[in-house]
């Protein structure tokens, strides 16, 4: 198992700017920052580096001071596993507020925790903020940085103070510093070279998605609770299951768009990384809420990830409701959510419980066979031989009337599996002859619950001095024949040139 990187956890009120530090500190938006106090709900973690040093940033809720959440006491808790788990603990601030009665309680929090920890006094850009700084001291802790996490002043501080506490006593910084920075194209393409697996749990508000990502972690990791939107952020944690790597993503409820904009901010927001989180994952998890059946929303999700090419496992949860229905009940669930989603026929289902963990570990073999089938390259030769069975039992057909050839095909990509046909003429084939081959293709190899993609192109044909001609038609090939043969034409000079040369002759004959 690989090292677990020390913990660094931001600690404060709410709306102190933690979200905005996190951000900053690892180079991703990954915390939704908005104006609105209590935001941030669950612990969100993201790896860092500073002067070669790895640890793990940890945003937590704010905890204290003055929330209208109704969920408050649920991200408290958080934040008080999180400072047990830390190694190190950054004390966040609001410079311009000066200290109040909230700063005393989680200073006494800290304290009691036993941990190191740093003060960081946030918007210190603001000149109030910089004259009561010195009044921060009183609350016992040492060293203060002054920090203003929205333009990045102070922040290359913090990180030196926080690295000088989690490096090992003689242990001397490295000669060249990584950037602290890193953008979400290099950390997706960092975890997976890395073997990680990225899983998105989506669906709409409240179809358990939190529930069965506790019971995947077998912790209580997200909150959970009955109102919708609880999850705002989208939170990613990383399990290993049979020695390989899961990264685990419990995302915001997707409802439709006019209600999310009707929603306010943090919900537009939540939404907005929710389908981010569709595009960086190898595998999607549809959760639909069995006791309510299937929907358009649902189907709206699922064509998000099917077009983004992602393999894609639906899972029905709250089955322990459904048992009462009688034992043909699982067949006409089954027979409607495909009505619903007909695009997605190669997904597999499983109907599970996240709350009593019925069927759940099912889930994550599921997730590995889908990952083997996103990842798996067909041999040419084999894949050829396949085509030309198919071909010849069934002959491909295209939007015009000319006769098509399936010359030889080949995989170009894996994750989706991406395929290239090369004919004689066509360059694209009828719809029907495209579901027919995708089809066929799953049938053969397999590829479950992965879309499937390919590309039909016409083979280039080498021009009379030796070159590559471009792509033609029929139609275009029988006009360089004609002008070829034809002694009128500009550019026959074959047929002007066998016409010189029969006279040449008949000259001879006659003398």
């Amino acid at each position: 198992m690989a090292k677990r990187h020390p913990s660094v956890v931001l600690v404060g009120r709410p709306n102190v700017g933690k979200s905005t530090l996190f951000n900053r500190i690892t180079g991703m938006r990954r915390a939704i920052v908005t104006p609105i106090a209590g935001t941030t709900r669950d612990v969100i973690a993201q790896e860092a580096e500073w002067l070669g040093v790895p640890f793990e940033m940890v945003d937590t809720g704010g905890m204290f001071g003055a929330s209208e959440d109704p969920l408050h006491e649920l991200v408290l808790q958080r934040g008080h596993r999180a400072i047990e788990a830390a190694d190190l603990l950054v004390f966040v601030v609001d410079g311009r507020d000066g200290i109040v009665p909230g700063d005393s309680d989680i200073a006494q929090a800290v304290h009691a925790a036993n941990k190191p920890a740093i003060i960081a006094i946030n918007k210190t850009d603001d000149r109030r903020a910089r004259a009561g700084a010195l009044e921060f001291y009183q609350l016992g802790f040492d060293p203060i940085v002054e920090v203003s996490a929205e333009h990045g002043e102070g922040v290359g501080d913090l990180l030196d103070a926080i690295v000088h506490r989690l490096r090992p006593k003689g242990q001397s910084a490295p000669v060249a510093a990584p950037h602290a920075e890193e953008d979400d194209a290099n950390a997706d393409s960092h975890a997976h070279e890395s073997g990680e697996v990225a899983v998105s749990i989506v669906g709409r508000p409240n179809a358990g998605k939190s529930s069965l990502v506790n019971r995947l972690l077998r912790e209580e990791r997200m909150i959970v609770s009955e109102m919708p939107g609880t999850t705002r952020d989208a939170v990613d944690t990383v399990m290993t299951w049979h020695r390989r790597k899961y990264r685990i993503v419990d995302t915001a409820g997707i409802r439709k768009a006019g209600r999310v904009q009707r929603g306010g901010q943090v919900e537009t927001v939540s939404v907005m990384l929710a389908q981010r989180s569709i595009e960086a994952a190898d595998i999607v998890v549809l959760l639909v809420d069995a006791t309510a059946g299937v929907t358009d929303q649902d189907a709206a999700i699922a064509g998000a990830a099917d077009k983004a090419g992602r393999g894609v496992i639906i899972v029905a949860n709250k089955w322990d409701l459904m048992k009462d229905r009688g034992p043909d009940f699982v067949k006409v669930f089954d027979e409607e959510l495909h009505r619903h989603l007909k695009f997605l026929d190669y997904a597999p289902v499983l109907h599970i419980s996240a709350l009593t963990g019925e069927r759940a570990p099912k889930l994550l073999e599921t997730i590995d066979r889908v990952t083997a089938s996103r990842r798996m390259r067909v041999k040419t030769p084999e894949l050829n031989k396949f085509v030309a069975e198919i071909t010849a039992a069934h002959p491909p057909s295209s939007p015009g009337r000319q006769h098509v050839r399936v010359l030889y095909a080949a995989q170009t990509g894996v994750a989706p599996p991406t395929f290239v046909f090369f004919t004689n003429v066509a360059t694209n084939f009828h719809f029907s002859y495209e579901r027919f081959l995708v089809n066929q293709l799953r049938e053969r190899f397999g590829f479950e619950g992965t879309p499937i993609r390919f590309h039909v192109r016409t083979r280039r044909r080498k021009n009379p001095e030796g070159g590559k001609g471009s792509v033609g038609s029929v139609g275009s090939e029988g006009k360089r024949s004609n002008g070829s043969n034809g002694s009128n034409g500009s550019n026959g000079s074959e047929g002007s040139s066998g016409s010189h040369a029969r006279g040449s002759r008949t000259k001879k004959r006659t003398a």
